[in-house]
């Protein structure tokens, strides 16, 4: 992937630039130009893609401001009390699935209770999560880096991580994880490596006064069919039983829920703002931080990357990845509720992305994509984010506005807002530039 040369953030008509001076200068350089890229698949699991935007199809929107009876929704006590809780329904039980609240036998063990890291930098905390009263049940490990010069609890970015806390980050404090192998077993995670394509970046966010925590999904629920038994869902089995109802939670749901164990953490953790946590997550984990910040309002802002079909791109738009590919046999249908099923190849759905994307509203999002990203559909995530804008609107913020698709490397867009690196599906080292000044724009300079 090419890295980004340059990003601005767009607030109405006026850019401004985020970069500083010596990074400024560097963008100046001409780039050299990007690696061709390959040709994506024309037919997944046996399904057609389209890839050409004459062969979207004409589709309709639903209004994210009219109820299910027809009546136009004006005010904020009436999206509120009832278009909101109406969309948010249709998600849980159409989509993702009803997963229960807060465990009774909830606990936490904070083992590492503050020491020295990152070369100054940082005071790093390690927490184990247990779901459970069960030592040997499913549990997750939490990594925390406060900024070490803090003095007060400090806003904190929550990333959930396809690979154990252990291999992101070159801290030989951090406790070595389990991973999930390609046979669905559990065995010892590998060792940091710095060549390695997958890392936790903190620095960014260290300096600007904002924490960093870090999870593995794989701690919450394994991501393979038939994970349901080891992760924990499991807990919630009656006897007897191997699934759950058309309605209930799939392995997506399953690691919100898992964040939202975290956020009841930090609620106990003085160190910690808990009413400024942040959430980050790419590809399947971008659709689950998107349902998480829908789902649990707590969370104070969301960053989803590239989270494609089943999280911020229209369902309508006949482009890329498809629901009918993601809930194919053979791909992922256990990340959703079986009902999810029923809306593959339907286009007259009462609902679509841009109305899971409102439902954070009046809270800031930021949704990053990649210009090359075909199969997660860039462009029906810009659409669905103008879409939403009427409801941030209504609340009194700003969203996107309609127009051209913005260039890549540039931020457009307020609360909720929109931003495309020159490159392909996940996130690049640019892009992190880019999430903390989000961070400090929302959640620090707003205070």
């Amino acid at each position: 992937m090419k890295p980004v040369s340059h990003f601005s953030v767009a607030l109405g008509c006026i850019a401004i630039s985020l970069l500083p001076n010596a990074l400024q200068a560097q963008a100046q350089t001409p780039a050299p130009a990007p690696a061709p890229v390959a040709k994506p698949a024309r037919v997944v699991a046996g399904i057609p893609v389209n890839y050409s935007e004459d062969s979207v199809g004409t589709y309709t929107l639903p209004d994210p401001l009219a109820l299910s009876n027809g009546k136009k929704v004006t005010d904020a006590t009436t999206w509120g009390k009832q278009r909101r809780p109406e969309i948010r329904t249709w998600f849980e039980q159409n989509v993702y699935g009803r997963a229960p609240g807060k465990p009774r036998n909830l606990r936490f063990e904070v083992f590492d209770k503050g020491t020295p890291a990152l070369n100054g930098k940082a005071t790093r905390k390690q927490v184990t999560v247990y779901f459970s009263e069960r030592n040997d049940g499913p549990k997750m490990d939490l990594l925390v880096y406060l900024p070490a010069n803090a003095t007060k609890p400090v806003p904190l970015l929550l990333n959930v991580n396809f690979m154990p806390n252990s291999s992101l980050i070159d801290d030989p404090g951090v406790r070595p994880g389990q991973l999930w192998n390609k046979e669905k077993q559990k065995v010892p995670a590998p060792a940091y490596n710095p060549s390695g394509p997958m890392k936790l970046t903190v620095e960014p966010f260290l300096d600007k006064g904002i924490a960093v925590a870090s999870v593995y999904y794989g701690d919450i629920e394994p991501d393979f069919d038939g994970g349901v038994k080891y992760g924990v869902r499991s807990l919630y089995l009656k006897a007897g039983q191997e699934k759950f109802a058309p309605d209930e939670w799939g392995a997506v749901a399953a690691w919100s829920w898992g964040l939202s164990r975290a956020l009841d953490y930090f609620e106990t953790d003085k160190a910690v703002d808990s009413k400024r946590v942040a959430l980050l997550g790419a590809s399947r984990l971008g659709k689950t931080v998107l349902w998480t910040g829908a789902n649990d309002p707590r969370f104070a802002l969301v960053i989803a990357s590239v989270s494609g079909e089943g999280g911020a791109a229209l369902a309508r738009r006949n482009y890329g990845e498809t629901i009918a590919h993601l809930v194919a046999p053979t791909r992922y249908p256990y990340q959703f509720c079986q009902n999810y099923q029923r809306l593959a190849n339907r286009t007259d759905a009462p609902m679509d992305s841009h109305m899971l994307v409102a439902l954070v509203a009046p809270r800031p999002l930021l949704l990053q994509t990649g210009s090359t990203d075909y199969w997660s559909d860039p462009k029906g995530e810009f659409l669905s984010a103008v879409a939403a804008t009427p409801v941030y609107n209504l609340l009194g913020r700003q969203g996107v506005l309609a127009g051209p698709m913005p260039a890549p490397g540039q931020l457009v867009g307020q609360t909720l807002s929109y931003y495309m690196h020159e490159g392909g599906h996940g996130i690049i080292p640019s892009d992190y530039q880019a999430f903390a000044e989000f961070l400090r724009v929302n959640l620090l300079q707003s205070r």
